[in-house]
């Protein structure tokens, strides 16, 4: 899929995330934001929302290794929060995992803050961005009393079955 021509109206890419979607079966999908920055973000969240339904449609047919695939349908969809600030439905903690998740995010250096890097600079290679991304960390962790949270947001409601 091309950056920068993502649709959730292409019929080809639509049948490759069903396709996905059949084989390996999630119960929950992870997604990104509705509306971000970049086009494609929101264009991909549209694209994946739509193939989850479609995904369990039985008319539709997907094979895998030849094999005729079976409809599926995952039971949750919850977006990611990226780039623009969005109200979280709610909040991850993830202070134990940090620091790895930095180390993983980092390691696209064409990517992300490099200070040796002789790419050309965008918004996310610079520091700012950097200090950015952790300090919205650290804003969705104290909202839960936690050091660092991940915020997402779902379109669906939230099934609780305890409140404490």
């Amino acid at each position: 899929m091309r950056d920068g021509f993502l649709s959730p109206e292409n019929e080809d890419d639509l049948l490759k995330v069903i396709t996905v979607l059949r084989k390996y079966r999630p119960e929950v999908v992870l997604a990104n934001a509705l509306e971000d920055r970049h086009p494609d973000h929101g264009q991909a969240a549209k694209l994946v929302l739509r193939a989850i339904f479609l995904s369990g449609l039985q008319k539709i047919v997907t094979r895998d290794n030849g094999e005729e695939q079976q409809p599926w349908r995952p039971l949750k969809v919850y977006h990611y929060i990226q780039y623009y600030y969005r109200k979280a439905t709610f909040v991850v903690d993830i202070t134990h995992e940090f620091e790895r998740r930095k180390e993983a995010i980092l390691a696209y250096k064409s990517q992300f803050f490099d200070p040796e890097s002789k790419e050309p600079k965008t918004l996310i290679s610079t520091e700012s961005f950097h200090k950015l991304w952790e300090a919205r960390a650290r804003e969705y962790g104290s909202v839960i009393y936690k050091e660092y949270g991940e915020g997402f947001e779902s379109v669906t409601a939230l099934s609780i079955d305890l409140l404490i």
